[in-house]
């Protein structure tokens, strides 16, 4: 039984900068395939900054008021009467794609990148509550040995792990540009993969930082060196083999070509603020280059192998995560993510 009819949530109330810490009602009613989550831990995407700050993308998607967040870990309480896959007190975190189930995508086993995908905390209500209404087919059981901080931030480790397994890295000189919490996952993915050796690029001080402690070889300041020039010096020359772009930087993306060996292979997950431009003839085509678009997480491979990494300690993401806070110190966590001096904000609820 829920203690009251009402919780703590963090709401974009209005069309205009700012959330709001304030009580609303539990969503108490579900349909027969819906499961009610009672939230431990939620951490802040930078999604959430885009929202917070109610840029562009923001204004053109959201629909206050509207609770927000979509990475988190919680505890089972309620289940609608068809839900077969999960039970009351179950552990589980949860994929923040709601795939549709009926388009071509979702038929030929592709659900991550549904047609008709609506996204938590975008599409409709999110996990900054104390209790967040979500479809069976998004859950994951998570193994209990797992803490609680670290689960709550196994969707960006999924896109960590998707971005990076693309190929295989095993004795691979990988560049990847962007040390922000995903990349700096994406460091530590690499070397677990074998990776021959990690090159990170970065100008803040705070994630070269993170990268250093999450095992990069070699942290180039593209402020203070010329990348390609770098990347193969420390390469015999070859270049990279392999590329993760992670800064959503279209500089740090022509840099991360000119850095590729002929043949590489490039994974991009980084979202540029608008188009990008750039020599594809000398830069991609004639170098016979292969490019990954990501998005997401597989459903559910990238979550099983998110799984046996955390609950075989293969990774410790203790360095990633910089900050655990109370629900009403979230202000602080998004102000920490602007100045650049976090990795992950975990809020505890």
């Amino acid at each position: 039984m829920l203690e009251s009819d009402t919780m703590v949530a963090i709401v974009k109330e209005r069309r205009e900068p700012g959330l709001t810490l304030k009580r609303v009602p539990v969503p108490r009613e579900l349909g027969p395939h819906d499961v009610l989550v009672k939230v431990k831990r939620a951490s802040i995407c930078g999604t959430d900054l885009h929202i917070y700050d109610w840029d562009k993308w923001s204004q053109e998607r959201i629909r206050p008021p509207q609770i927000g967040g979509h990475e988190f870990t919680g505890e089972v309480v309620d289940i609608g009467g068809e839900v077969s896959s999960v039970s009351v007190g179950d552990s589980v975190v949860s994929e923040t794609h709601i795939p549709c189930q009926k388009c071509l995508q979702c038929k030929t086993g592709k659900m991550h990148i549904c047609k008709d995908m609506e996204i938590l905390g975008v599409h409709r209500d999110g996990v900054f509550a104390e209790y967040v209404r979500v479809p069976e087919v998004v859950l994951w059981k998570v193994d209990p040995s797992i803490p609680l901080e670290y689960a709550s931030i196994m969707e960006p480790f999924g896109n960590a792990i998707h971005t990076a397994l693309v190929t295989d890295l095993t004795g691979k000189n990988v560049l990847i540009t962007g040390a922000g919490p995903i990349g700096v996952m994406a460091v530590a993915v690499a070397k677990v993969s074998g990776a021959a050796q990690v090159i990170v690029t970065e100008i803040k001080e705070f994630r070269k930082g993170l990268a250093r402690k999450m095992g990069a070889d070699t942290i180039i300041d593209p402020t203070k060196e010329d990348v390609p020039s770098r990347v193969r010096s420390i390469t015999e020359e070859n270049g990279a083999d392999v590329f993760l772009e992670m800064s959503g930087n279209s500089t740090a993306f022509e840099q991360g070509l000119r850095s590729l060996t002929n043949g590489g292979v490039v994974s991009l997950l980084g979202v540029f603020p608008g188009d990008v431009s750039f020599d594809i003839n000398g830069l991609f085509t004639f170098k016979g280059l292969t490019m990954y678009g990501i998005t997401g997480r597989k459903m559910f491979e990238t979550w099983q192998v998110a799984t046996q990494l955390l609950k075989n300690k293969r990774i410790d993401l203790s360095p990633v995560v910089t900050h655990i806070l109370p629900a009403e110190r979230f202000e602080e966590g998004f102000d920490a993510m602007k100045k650049g001096i976090s990795g992950k904000v975990v809020l505890e609820f």
